[in-house]
């Protein structure tokens, strides 16, 4: 199923209904409360294999509409994640709007707390962008559909080592393809985005002996940690012209896009961020015909849902990480359909997710 676009469908009537329809979203919850600031909105996209879990994003958004775009597209992701990674779980994302460093306090987050236990345990959430695991503490006084808690409350604490796990794994198994070997050492790597699940990557990156390109918005950070794993800065204008073998977007989406294809020089995009692709269909398919091989985005960072959920069922972070190492298979295997069929990888992973979603939904049908 592609992804479909607003040409696709008249907005001028019901307009947030039709946005739901474009890919078929279940629920969506606006949240708003003068006395705490808040504004949200909790997106569900599918419940099929179970209650939708995926992150809070607070983010400073442009205006509403960017937010809701941002929030669907967010949660449909974290159905195909949950469905390719095996997961008995659905696809949901909330995002709330606003500055955190000026708004996020306590009450805020136990106000959001009380929208998410409004919707009975149908969506889950965990921490994402601007969000920490503290905060899902705070939010847990709320409710108790809540998951990415700290270790001392018995949760699985930060999901970073696991996702960065996952994305390493993938990228090995995508050198795999192109290379014949899996063994990344003297490959040159741009990781773009150094936060928590950045610096882990670096750190497996490093330790098997690639050359690795480092950029983030954060300066200082950038020159500590490039000390701290001998890699080299590069400034955000100059990280296309480099010549590289791996391009690991690890920040926000939408980096494959027209203007950046048009500099690339690697072989593979295999990252950790969500939505790297501009526009699914159209950059899905141009990496191809530029003779690069892109690892789907939802399918190398799988890890960081995979934790949370074995926090759902008492937390073992030696589970935790025996799955995450299947995401090598997985994102081989996926390689090799789109290979075999001549399709782009993208779409052999959406494939392989829908079969799963469509299988157990006949079962309980039958049920």
């Amino acid at each position: 199923m592609e992804v479909k676009t607003l040409k696709d469908i008249d907005l001028s009537q019901n307009p947030v209904i039709a946005q739901m329809s474009l890919n078929n979203h279940e629920q969506i919850l606006f949240c708003n409360d003068n006395a705490t600031g808040l504004k949200a909105i909790i997106a569900i996209h599918n419940t099929v294999l179970g209650p939708s879990l995926g992150g809070t994003r607070m983010w400073n958004y442009n205006n509403e509409m960017e937010a809701l775009n941002d929030v669907l597209r967010l949660s449909r992701g974290m159905t195909y994640k949950s469905s390719v990674a095996g997961l008995n779980l659905g696809g949901g994302k909330a995002v709330i709007i606003g500055d955190a460093k000026k708004i996020k306090n306590e009450a805020l987050l136990r106000r959001f707390g009380k929208f998410v236990d409004s919707l009975g345990g149908k969506y889950i959430t965990a921490e994402d962008v601007a969000m920490t695991s503290r905060d899902m503490e705070i939010i847990k006084m709320e409710t108790d559909h809540v998951s990415g808690l700290p270790e001392n409350m018995g949760g699985s604490g930060d999901p970073s080592p696991v996702t960065a796990y996952g994305v390493y794994v993938s990228m090995k198994a995508s050198a795999k393809e192109v290379w014949g070997s899996d063994s990344l050492h003297s490959k040159k790597v741009l990781v773009q985005g150094i936060g928590h699940v950045g610096e882990v990557l670096v750190s497996h990156l490093t330790k098997e002996g690639a050359k690795v390109y480092i950029n983030d918005i954060n300066e200082e950070r950038l020159a500590s940690l490039a000390a701290k794993y001998n890699a080299e800065v590069v400034k955000a204008d100059k990280m296309f012209d480099l010549d590289i073998d791996i391009y690991a977007p690890c920040a926000l989406g939408a980096t494959v896009n027209d203007d950046t294809l048009s500099k690339l020089k690697c072989k593979i995009i295999c990252g950790a961020a969500n939505n790297q692709l501009a526009n699914e269909k159209v950059h899905g398919e141009a990496v191809g015909k530029a003779g690069i091989l892109y690892a789907p985005d939802f399918v190398v960072n799988a890890g960081g849902i995979i934790n949370v959920f074995y926090e759902l069922e008492g937390y073992n972070r030696e589970r935790a990480m025996s799955h995450a190492e299947k995401i090598y298979d997985t994102t081989f295997n996926i390689i090799q359909v789109a290979k075999k069929e001549g399709i782009p990888t993208y779409v052999a992973a959406n494939r392989i997710a829908e079969q799963r979603i469509e299988s157990i939904a006949r079962i309980n049908a039958v049920l």
